[in-house]
């Protein structure tokens, strides 16, 4: 691929972007499909949204305006009065539909000094309610300008989305303008010149733009979601940069190394361009494995990853190798005199503090095996109290968020009254006698418990012969009582009532119920998501380096890695142990969805740096050095590229772990500190200490194993420069040194 690019070089280039002009323009033409609710959620909460699609049935936004008062009760004058006006300047609006003032259903906290007026916003579908609630918002907002004295606040399903939809939007756009000048930056210095390092960046934006109109044109077969677009981002950003930046690197060094123009493609092409194609069909694979979780977010997210991973691996194997053929020795071009300079300087010190660290570990492995060992695995120890859950909306938003305050307030004078579990029953005949009885039946029995409570509302829907029964539950919504409640529902409220009745269907959804689902469905397919991914990394592995040991190790490794991050996660947004630095809390619990989704993406780009590294000692290995001295030279020739590639990754990932939702925050900051622990921990220390205690057993394939492919690390290029210096105090076998060939 690189030879017929840099051959090819204006096909390939003009291809390049004809293809993203195309992928872009025919994606928005076409426009993108989402994922509907009934595919978004497992369980009973799928069944419940697909009863619901298939009988028309368009759930209303709902809202309420919270009229709140320390010193009038809700049957002084005063306090009615303001309830009425609210409830007038909601009508005014024309927004609003079904209003229901509290003195008709209930809704009068126990204390009497509050009160809820429940209504829902006008719209088909909740996206057009999320439009039309800011005039509502407005009216709300204009009554408590006339009345400081009382607090008179506004939420709803239709409030909080336009939220979240804003919120949303933003951090999207503050993230990618804060993401690709860090990758700018940063490249800028590791490489002091201007066009090699926007070359990357421009590859791997043209790369995410082709890969989102792939996506679009796909989504009527495959619906998408804005969490996709997300991870479509943050992964095709950070693996775009570095795919360019080892095969750039690499041409560059066999460039400064004396090779003409044409062998230097050709060698980066046969090593890292290599090393990009396995690393890129790992992540793939890796990703591969959230198409069985079975929920529709997940394989929307799996899938745009996919998409931008092999689009980012194409641009690397051609566009990049014919845009550096036609380049030339003018790729440093713009060079910046002070960051070039501190770059040369930055790559002579780099060695010594390599091989510093390097000295000890190759000349006590099995004590830096332990002493790494030991650390990652005290990182991981957290991991062991993780709690998930899906987190709440109070859990979610920043401290001090208006929208938490006023949900709060309205949970603690109504609890469970927010987000109600909903009991939809589908009926041969909904409005029959025995079933009405049923419904009756179904608010006695539900009250017995007192786990559930009023205001209990049925809503009827004859012609569709479904009936909608709301139901709040106690305790917070995603607390033990709340799951008790919606256990008792389930097993035994509704068991005995409704489906009584032959012929009734009466799934339970709702918030409660749509966390316990997903968190089930989580915990059904966390084995066979990780049997999967791990299982294929090993067999990719094994085939790339047809190798038992290097296959073992990477598996092993990335294992650690993960746990490692998992601990972090577990001890910083569950137990709030540094929290404050991430401008958050501990919120007592990781989203439920965070550690699945951080396992396959870790175990993917993990292998970056791995497949990199192991390929350099390969090399040296495959020409004659002894596995020690192979393993000293692999790890000190890829450690500026690591480096650069690890501060990339780290600082796109950390950008997401600024955002303001507490998901959000937890996969950038996990993300983060993953990579940041397998390119130091792990690749400077743990990897070179493991491969020299197995010496030339790292290399070991058995004899029923000759059938595998045997995949080429390149064609065999001679060393054109003398051969590096050992490391200070590394003891080679005699006739050998560090730098890749024989004495």
């Amino acid at each position: 691929m690189g030879a017929w690019s840099a051959r090819h070089r204006k096909t390939a280039v003009f291809g390049w972007l004809l293809f993203v002009v195309l992928a872009a323009f025919l994606g928005g033409l076409h426009g993108s499909t989402k994922v509907t609710d009934s595919e978004m959620m497992p369980g009973e909460v799928a069944r419940a949204a697909k009863i619901l699609d298939e009988a028309g049935i368009k759930t209303p936004a709902g809202e309420t305006v919270l009229v709140q008062s320390a010193a009038l009760t809700a049957d002084d004058p005063a306090f009615r009065a303001v309830v009425d006006e609210a409830a007038a300047a909601v009508r005014a609006t024309g927004k609003a539909a079904d209003l229901r003032s509290p003195y008709d259903t209930g809704a009068v906290s126990a204390d009497r000094h509050s009160a809820l007026l429940q209504f829902t916003v006008a719209g088909e579908d909740r996206e057009k309610a999320v439009e039309n609630v800011p005039a509502v918002l407005d009216a709300v907002a204009g009554v408590q300008a006339k009345h400081k004295d009382l607090t008179v606040e506004e939420f709803g399903e239709a409030s909080s989305g336009k939220w979240f939809q804003e919120q949303f939007s933003n951090d999207f756009q503050r993230a990618e303008w804060t993401a690709v000048p860090l990758a700018l930056g940063i490249l800028l210095i590791a490489f002091g010149a201007l066009v090699a390092a926007v070359l990357p960046v421009v590859l791997a934006l043209t790369a995410f733009i082709a890969a989102g109109g792939l996506v679009a044109l796909s989504s009527g077969l495959l619906h998408t979601s804005d969490d996709a677009s997300s991870v479509m981002l943050l992964v095709g950003l950070a693996v775009g940069v570095d795919y360019c930046l080892f095969y750039l690197r690499r041409e560059r060094e066999e460039r400064a190394a004396g090779r003409d123009a044409a062998t230097a493609l050709q060698v980066a092409a046969a090593t890292s361009g290599r090393a990009v194609l396995v690393s890129g069909v790992t992540v793939v694979v890796a990703m591969a494995g959230l198409f069985l979780t079975g929920i529709a977010d997940f394989q929307a997210m799996s899938f745009a990853t996919i998409l931008v991973v092999i689009t980012a691996v194409l641009g690397s194997l051609t566009v990049l190798p014919a845009l550096l053929s036609m380049l030339g020795d003018r790729v440093d071009k713009g060079r910046l005199p002070l960051l070039h300079k501190l770059r040369r300087s930055d790559a002579a010190t780099g060695g010594r503090v390599w091989n510093a660290l390097l000295t000890p570990v190759l000349n006590r492995p099995l004590a830096a095996t332990v002493l790494a060992g030991g650390l990652l695995l005290g990182l991981a120890a957290p991991l062991l109290t993780m709690h998930t859950a899906n987190l709440t909306f109070q859990q979610q938003l920043p401290k001090g968020n208006a929208l938490v305050a006023t949900s709060q307030r309205i949970e603690k004078a109504f609890p469970g009254s927010p987000a109600p579990a909903t009991v939809v029953v589908k009926a041969r005949a909904v409005d029959s006698p025995e079933m009405k009885q049923a419904l009756a039946d179904l608010r006695t029995r539900a009250l017995a418990t007192g786990k559930m409570h009023e205001p209990i509302q049925v809503t009827v829907h004859g012609a569709q012969n479904v009936a909608l029964v709301d139901i709040p539950l106690v305790g917070t919504g995603n607390d033990t009582a709340s799951t008790e409640a919606l256990e008792a529902l389930r097993g035994d409220v509704v068991a005995n009532t409704v489906l009584k009745v032959p012929g009734t269907e009466a799934p339970v959804t709702g918030s409660t119920a749509g966390s316990h689902d997903f968190n089930e469905q989580m915990s059904r397919s966390m084995l066979p998501v990780f049997g999967f991914v791990v299982a294929f990394a090993f067999l990719l592995m094994l085939c790339s380096f047809r190798s038992l040991g290097i296959a073992l190790t990477a598996v092993v490794l990335n294992l650690l890695s993960v746990g490692a991050a998992y601990g972090v996660l577990a001890l910083v947004f569950q137990h709030g142990v540094g929290a404050s630095l991430l401008g958050t809390a501990g919120v007592g619990a990781v989203e439920s969805w965070v550690p699945l989704f951080l396992f396959v993406i870790l175990f993917g780009l993990s292998m970056d740096y791995h497949v990199f590294v192991v390929s350099r000692i390969k090399e040296a290995h495959d020409r004659g050095l002894a596995t020690r001295a192979a393993v000293s030279y692999g790890i000190r020739s890829t450690a500026g590229v690591v480096t650069s590639a690890a501060v990339i990754m780290v600082g796109v990932f950390a950008v997401f772990g600024t955002l303001s939702m507490q998901s959000m925050k937890q996969m950038g900051a996990g993300l983060a500190v993953a990579v940041l622990i397998d390119a130091t921990v792990i690749r400077a220390v743990l990897l070179p200490a493991v491969m020299s205690l197995l010496g030339e057993r790292n290399w070991y394939l058995p004899r029923w194993l000759n059938w595998l492919p045997n995949l080429s690390h390149g064609e065999s290029f001679p060393p054109v420069t003398p051969a590096a210096p050992a490391p200070a105090g590394l003891h080679l076998p005699d006739g050998q040194s560090a730098g890749g060939a024989r004495v």
